[in-house]
């Protein structure tokens, strides 16, 4: 499976996230957003950014549980809700989230 950008093809595994962690570019981001219909606002790209750094810190990308957790540590109780983050990233935004920042699907999440 292949991402198209400007005809260069970057390796997706079969569930579309990136096989090379160091291809993610913010225009990578926005074609992974775009193939699954999420147009990306400065909220979403806040979470994007907050998952980039949940990684770096754990090396793990978060489970639904972990990145409420997480975002409500670092950016409050008003954005870190599970109706918050499910409205950016439908259905499933540990899963979402983490395919548009680059980082690997979330080991528990289905």
């Amino acid at each position: 499976m292949h991402l198209d950008m400007d005809g260069q093809q970057i390796a997706l595994d079969k569930d579309g996230y990136l096989v090379n962690l160091d291809d993610w570019t913010p225009d990578i981001a926005l074609g992974l957003a775009q193939a699954v219909d999420i147009l990306l606002t400065k909220e979403h790209w806040e979470i994007i950014h907050l998952l980039q750094n949940f990684y770096r810190e754990y090396q793990i990308s978060p489970a639904m549980r972990a990145l409420v957790k997480y975002t409500e540590k670092i950016l409050g109780s008003e954005k870190g809700k599970s109706i918050y983050l499910l409205s950016l990233f439908p259905p499933s935004p540990a899963r979402i989230a983490s395919k548009i920042a680059g980082l690997p699907r979330p080991t528990n999440c289905l």
